[in-house]
């Protein structure tokens, strides 16, 4: 299973890559990690983009699962491939980064159209999309919503 991870939300300034994560992108990041334990995910690893956000994002969704976080430039900005990024790293693995990237990454791996709002979180598995869960039923599932 890929899990695709698109950044919480985030402060406003430059440069663009610094962005930290705002305290309502905190609580988002921490929705997800907690929402995929009780799905029991089983994560081999987390890859993310380099830039703050994302880092920030993988860091705080991967503080309860056990998961060293993995940075990986091709997930910085453009077009990427999720197949053989995933497949260096395990059979269950969720990639963190950015939009419209992670919309693109999605409709190439299913075909399906959807634009991913922040911290929105996608599972597909062998080029079936099997989940997409956005903020307010991550929230949901995490028991914060």
């Amino acid at each position: 299973m890929i899990w695709l991870l698109r950044h919480a939300h985030a402060e406003d300034g430059s440069p663009d890559a610094g962005r930290p994560l705002s305290a309502k992108g905190e609580a988002q990041a921490r929705a997800v990690g907690r929402a995929l334990a009780r799905l029991e995910s089983d994560l081999d690893a987390c890859v993310t983009s380099p830039k703050v956000r994302a880092r920030e994002t993988a860091r705080l969704a991967c503080e309860g699962l056990g998961l060293e976080v993995i940075e990986d430039d091709r997930l910085g900005g453009g077009p990427f491939d999720a197949t053989s990024i995933a497949a260096e790293h395990g059979q269950d693995v969720m990639l963190v980064g950015h939009d419209p990237d992670f919309s693109a990454a999605v409709h190439t791996l299913t075909g399906a159209q959807v634009r991913l709002p922040k911290s929105a979180l996608v599972g597909v598995d062998r080029g079936e999309l099997k989940v997409l869960l956005r903020p307010s039923e991550l929230a949901v599932l995490a028991g914060v919503g």
